[in-house]
């Protein structure tokens, strides 16, 4: 019988039923021995541990360093990681997967690894995969990279039906998991119904959930930037704090909320900290009260400028308004972003040069009321589209988010999946402000439709130019060009 897609705690019968299928995915589900994970996750030493060391950031005011990195080989991996630690400095690591195990495409990812060995044999090696197939290695091989390394790792991925990963990386002593059913469906599909990721993600939770009631904690972090493209910061919150309530649910009591990037230092400051301020004050106020709740900032997910020098100046920008807005991490791009993949020494490179910034900034803050009142926008911007799904959802925030995206309450700009409505558009205002073009069926008052049809005529007015599309196509190759704000060519 399909379990109802409501916002509700699985029963140990509904979870289970579904786990005995999962495990048998694939041959290396057989591995896990879930008495056996959770004994070996308590064994590990505490530096390892992802949401011991964040939450120890938070209480400190520190914002820590992590990378995006991952290859196809166990070794190579560990080559890498290790790289990243000793030379690049880095606080937390990740294990970026590969994309056949993103689309569950396993035989492939073997396929891949064996091209891989085969040339290293020879002489003659050369990447097969974009990522760490880590089903496919399995615990054990997952336990070796684990137990290569000094600091902490997270599953960095996304994969629509994460679940059998998910099974394998807990068990291999990963302890931090990214994504959700939003975050990981809308960005990255197109014809998985939004219903499918949210159940599926409710076991990942789930399974997070089972393991903090043993005495495991295991972060949880939702995928903040999207599609990384203009997403105004309401609409990133809003997702964020429903996968955080979800996971909440389940049993997640470690959670590490996102956002990407924009651009504008009061706009992004402002962004970051309500986003810890809104997620703590609704899952409170829904009877969560013993969760904890971090930040992480991700530097500019756009196009990057080709030049390493002006590449470092993009990631340096990045570097400091995650500082200023006291971010609890933050997610380093490297010099190498518009060539493609970066070599370890430039990826090292990128987090060097962010810890730098990170640690000069740390005694420094913002302030002012034009702060004030960018946190009372967004703050205003986000409660509006967050109460009216739990208003569709008759109080369940789930069945609630499902009906927002289907009717556009909810519309991430640039969404590839069918199940986003698509007419949200956002533009940057003179400032470089994200403001909203179209503002489609958000649920928001007059007053706040007149603010940003007003913010991008001061915009258009300065640049002799009607407010149209243009302005949106600017914006997006801005900042690869060396400006923030789109503007005409004189």
């Amino acid at each position: 019988m399909e379990l109802e897609i409501r916002n509700k705690k699985w029963s140990d019968d509904e979870f289970y039923k579904v786990r005995n299928e999962i495990l048998g995915t694939w041959e290396t589900g057989a591995e896990v021995n879930l008495e056996e994970a959770i004994a070996y996750q308590k064994s590990l030493p505490a530096h390892k541990n992802f949401s011991a060391k964040l939450n120890d950031a938070k209480a400190t005011g520190k914002t820590l360093v992590q990378p995006r990195a991952g290859v196809g080989l166990i070794e190579n991996h560990i080559e890498l990681l290790k790289h990243l630690q000793d030379e690049g400095e880095a606080d937390l690591l990740p294990s970026t997967i590969d994309s056949y195990t993103r689309q569950n495409q396993y035989e492939n990812c073997a396929e891949g690894i064996r091209r891989e060995k085969e040339g290293m044999a020879n002489g003659n090696y050369r990447p097969f995969l974009n990522g760490f197939p880590a089903v496919n290695h399995g615990v054990k091989g997952c336990r070796q990279v684990v137990e290569a390394l000094n600091t902490p790792l997270q599953v960095r991925h996304g994969t629509p039906d994460a679940r059998l990963l998910t099974e394998i990386t807990y068990a291999g002593g990963f302890t931090s998991y990214e994504g959700g059913g939003i975050s990981y469906n809308i960005p990255y599909a197109k014809s998985i119904p939004i219903e499918q990721t949210m159940r599926d993600w409710q076991y990942v939770d789930r399974l997070t959930g089972i393991y903090e009631e043993a005495g495991v904690q295991i972060n949880r972090e939702p995928y903040g930037p999207l599609t990384g493209t203009l997403v105004p910061p309401c609409i990133s919150h809003a997702v964020a704090i429903i996968e955080a309530l979800a996971a909440a649910e389940q049993g997640v009591k470690n959670i590490t909320v996102g956002y990407g990037q924009l651009g504008n230092l009061i706009q992004d400051v402002a962004a970051i900290r309500t986003l810890e301020e809104l997620t703590e004050e609704y899952l409170i106020k829904y009877g969560y009260n013993d969760v904890n709740v971090t930040t992480v900032f991700h530097q500019w997910m756009g196009g990057f400028p080709a030049d390493e020098a002006k590449a470092f100046g993009v990631i340096s920008w990045g570097a400091a308004t995650a500082a200023l807005g006291k971010a609890t991490k933050v997610i380093v791009k490297t010099p190498h972003e518009a060539a493609g993949v970066p070599t370890k020494e430039a990826n090292a490179q990128g987090l060097k040069a962010t810890k730098q910034v990170v640690n000069m900034l740390f005694d420094q803050t913002v302030l002012g009321s034009r702060l004030e009142a960018e946190k009372a926008i967004i703050k205003d911007e986000t409660r509006m589209i967050v109460d009216r799904c739990f208003v569709l959802g008759d109080g369940d925030i789930i069945k609630g988010a499902i009906a927002g995206i289907n009717a556009g309450i909810i519309d991430i700009p640039f969404g590839p999946a069918k199940c986003n409505a698509g007419l949200m558009l956002p533009a940057r205002d003179n400032s470089g402000a994200v403001r909203i073009l179209n503002v489609g069926n958000l649920p928001f008052t007059n007053d706040l439709k007149k603010f940003h049809a007003e913010k991008l005529a001061e915009r258009a007015a300065v640049e002799k130019r009607d407010v149209s599309f243009q302005m949106v196509i600017d914006d997006v190759y801005a900042i690869g060009k060396g400006r923030l704000v789109g503007r005409p060519k004189e």
